[in-house]
């Protein structure tokens, strides 16, 4: 972590931000602030390491984590930095396909990538001069979250690491964007395309789902599954599914998002209908399975409705929603799970 070294020169930066305020030319990929907006502050947000007050509309916004850029991109704002893509970026540019062609349409270049590969690039954050750091989904800790704090008011996720939800992320951050209107009908609208994509295939409605975490195919004996805290699987009740009872009961006992159990405990399993999970897109993951002497007695896995997303691609970064990946890859998967569900 770099944070040690670096407070004194966050010291710096925070002086410099004060002196920049009284003068200087914006930034060319700062929103403008209109009247209605900059009235709605100071804002006060609560989360999990307390309340950050933003004391008026942000104009420079940098993001820290996984897809916390995408709400100010949705909502037509681009964020000075935000961290650089590390799965699902299939070109090598640091950008998803759905940021890159938000960029496009916003007519933006493409902001400062912050490389999270060692963790939290705090000196990068720290030049962007931003006057607020959104990061609701995302796995901070106490150390994280003091350290932004010397930069920027931070917003932090509200409950647990990596349980935000995508609409949650869309309320908190729209509402320290001065934008919290905007943010629920961007919430109304995503929910309308999910609710349209359903429809196209009936037999979704109510079939039960989990989510398998990567496979490891040299030791299948034990299963690793997302428990109903992650989004992965809360987007299948999203969908109009549900979540299997026997996932329902496991989660209820911890607040962890993935959970390992045994192989020899299949049984537990025998309610789900369909499965989901990180594999390829030639059927080798599911054939491994339904070699195996005790995952194939699972029913989802001994007919085949399983569902593999091949390695990194868009539909399996996706699988994950977020505000902009939502509508980019919505009609790839659910064609996904309807074929899996035509096998019931």
């Amino acid at each position: 972590m770099r944070a040690p070294r670096f407070l004194a020169g966050i010291v710096a930066v925070t002086t410099a931000l004060a002196l920049s305020a009284c003068g200087g030319s914006a930034d060319e990929t700062a929103p403008t602030t209109s009247g209605s907006a900059a009235a709605a502050f100071p804002v006060t947000v609560t989360h999990a390491f307390g309340s950050t007050t933003i004391e008026k509309k942000p104009e420079r916004v940098a993001t820290v984590n996984w897809a916390n850029h995408e709400v100010p991109l949705a909502l037509g704002i681009v964020p000075v930095g935000y961290a650089k893509a590390n799965f699902g970026d299939e070109d090598g540019d640091g950008l998803l396909p759905w940021d890159a062609a938000k960029l496009k349409e916003l007519g933006a270049q493409t902001p400062v990538l912050f490389d999270e590969t060692d963790g939290i690039d705090f000196e990068g954050v720290a030049n962007t001069k931003p006057d607020v750091i959104l990061a609701a989904y995302s796995g901070l800790t106490q150390q994280d979250y003091d350290t932004l704090s010397k930069i920027a008011p931070v917003v932090a996720y509200p409950k647990a690491a990596w349980a935000t939800s995508w609409r949650d992320s869309i309320k908190l951050e729209s509402k320290a964007l001065g934008l919290a209107a905007e943010g629920d009908k961007l919430i109304t609208t995503i929910e309308k395309q999910m609710k349209d994509e359903a429809a196209r295939y009936p037999k979704l409605a109510g079939k039960s789902v989990m989510f398998l975490t990567h496979i490891d195919p040299t030791d299948l004996s034990k299963v690793s599954f997302y428990t109903t805290h992650d989004t992965r699987a809360q987007f299948f009740t999203d969908l109009g599914m549900k979540h299997p009872a026997s996932i329902e009961k496991a989660s209820a006992a911890t607040s962890e998002f993935s959970l390992t159990q045994s192989a020899e405990q299949v049984q537990n399993l025998s309610d789900v209908d369909i499965i989901v999970t990180y594999g390829d897109a030639e059927g080798t993951t599911l054939a491994t399975l339904q070699k195996d002497p005790l995952l194939s007695k699972i029913p989802a896995i001994a007919r085949g409705s399983f569902v593999s997303l091949p390695g990194s691609t868009p539909v399996a970064t996706a699988a994950n929603p977020t505000p902009l990946a939502v509508s980019f890859v919505l009609k790839d998967y659910v064609d996904l799970l309807g074929k899996a569900a035509d096998k019931l």
